[in-house]
């Protein structure tokens, strides 16, 4: 199925490893025009490096999302660059495992990581998003609704993920721009295998996180989170908006007696 997305431009963040590097190169595959917000580092250069062998358009914006004036100067690059914003991609984050124990400064330390960029970068795409009657696709995780025990920050950072999917969808309907949400949960990335590795078993241990997903016992790729990122964030899904999309085998919301052999 043609995406459409040819020539529109994307913001997407966290873009160089795992998750957020499928959803760059799927973009780019699709022909769109795709900015990387991430840290430096060389996983953002070596996409750089291949997107220009494809002939492909990518740009690598380096900076800290818990900066805001990150979120400000990633969007008047991309302006700058292409003259237009069409997506944003809310990706970057990571399951810190700040927890009760750890006190309030902890807390707000873990919310600027994996939720107040989100919000900041719609704010500041906000006018250019309305004028290209564009989307907004939010990555989410599966503990905002399962929970995890000790990782209040990022629990609490997820679940507002969701509602301000929600929200946005709200808001934003009557300038025609979508909203909506993509939520992974036991997805194949190399910092799942890194933490897998710290096991006394890995491949046990991957085998027994395997067989509590109902569909086809095996993990989620990340090229499938991305696939849904893309439909989501094209025109093909152009009557959906403020949905909480779950692309995890099953593994969130199926009963577990399913999965018992």
């Amino acid at each position: 199925m043609e995406m459409q997305l040819e020539r529109k431009v994307v913001l997407v963040t966290g873009g160089s490893k795992g998750i957020g590097a499928a959803i760059v190169r799927a973009f780019c595959q699709e022909g769109a025009c795709v900015a990387n917000v991430n840290r430096p580092g060389p996983e953002g250069e070596a996409l750089a490096a291949e997107a220009e062998r494809a002939g492909q358009s990518y740009s690598f914006i380096q900076g800290d999302l818990t900066e805001w004036e990150t979120s400000q100067r990633a969007v008047e690059t991309v302006l700058d660059t292409w003259g237009r914003l069409d997506v944003l991609v809310n990706n970057a984050g990571v399951n810190d495992g700040v927890g009760l124990d750890q006190g309030p400064e902890a807390m707000w330390q873990s919310l600027q990581r994996n939720l107040v960029h989100y919000y900041a970068l719609a704010h500041y795409g906000l006018a250019e998003l309305k004028r290209q009657r564009g989307a907004i696709v939010n990555i989410g995780s599966k503990v905002a609704v399962t929970g995890q025990g000790g990782t209040s920050g990022y629990a609490a950072a997820k679940g507002g993920v969701n509602a301000l999917t929600r929200e946005w969808a709200v808001d934003l309907a009557a300038a025609g721009v979508r909203v909506n949400a993509v939520i992974p949960a036991e997805t194949w990335t190399p910092l799942y295998d890194k933490w897998l590795q710290t096991m006394e078993d890995p491949a046990a241990a991957r085998s027994e996180i395997e067989q509590l997903i109902p569909l086809g016992q095996r993990f989620t790729t990340a090229e499938e989170i991305a696939n849904m990122v893309v439909f989501l964030a094209s025109s093909r899904s152009a009557h959906t908006t403020g949905q909480i999309i779950y692309v995890d085998g099953g593994y969130t919301h199926l009963d577990r007696k399913c999965t018992v052999s």
